[in-house]
């Protein structure tokens, strides 16, 4: 065990950090211009939809972290049907340590972005020396892009994965 935590910690230290190097800005602090347009954009192309409604996603299955910065090191989920599953992989996917364990709400339409309040399963975590202590955590869907805040040693970034 004392040897996987020397393993872990400094290998997760460096993914933090790269992820931290590598985060986007928020896109809440893009102001109002942002968002204004991005509602005038979805306005106009409802107008032009067909009466269809949007296509419900499926949500479920692997997504792999896109930004992390290296290729050995990242974030991987797993959605079920009521469940998400988040690790940090290190060493290529030889080590996984747990991040997340949680609920999930799949979406009831196709409207986007999709965003679901995810509540910690406690009994997963606790006992996780890298799991979040986080009670609940938000995660955001949009143009085939899974997204969410991550901290660590006080280091927050935007983690962005895309369905494998």
């Amino acid at each position: 065990m004392p040897k996987l935590i020397a393993t872990i910690v400094p290998l997760t230290l460096v993914s933090a950090l790269a992820l931290a190097g590598c985060s986007s800005p928020d896109p809440s602090e893009a102001g109002e211009t942002g968002a204004a347009s991005s509602s005038s954009t979805a306005s106009s192309e409802s107008a032009e939809a067909t009466p269809e409604a949007a296509e419900v996603p499926d949500l479920t299955g692997s997504w792999k972290q896109t930004n992390s910065g290296s290729e050995d090191a990242y974030q991987a989920a797993t959605i079920t049907d009521d469940k998400i599953s988040i690790d940090w992989v290190s060493d290529g996917g030889d080590t996984e340590s747990v991040y997340w364990v949680g609920t999930f709400t799949p979406p009831a339409d196709g409207t986007s972005p999709y965003t679901w309040t995810s509540a910690r399963d406690a009994a997963a975590t606790d006992s996780a020396l890298l799991a979040s202590t986080d009670d609940t955590k938000e995660f955001t869907v949009e143009d085939g892009e899974l997204s969410y805040k991550a901290s660590l040693m006080g280091t927050t970034t935007t983690v962005r994965l895309e369905k494998e």
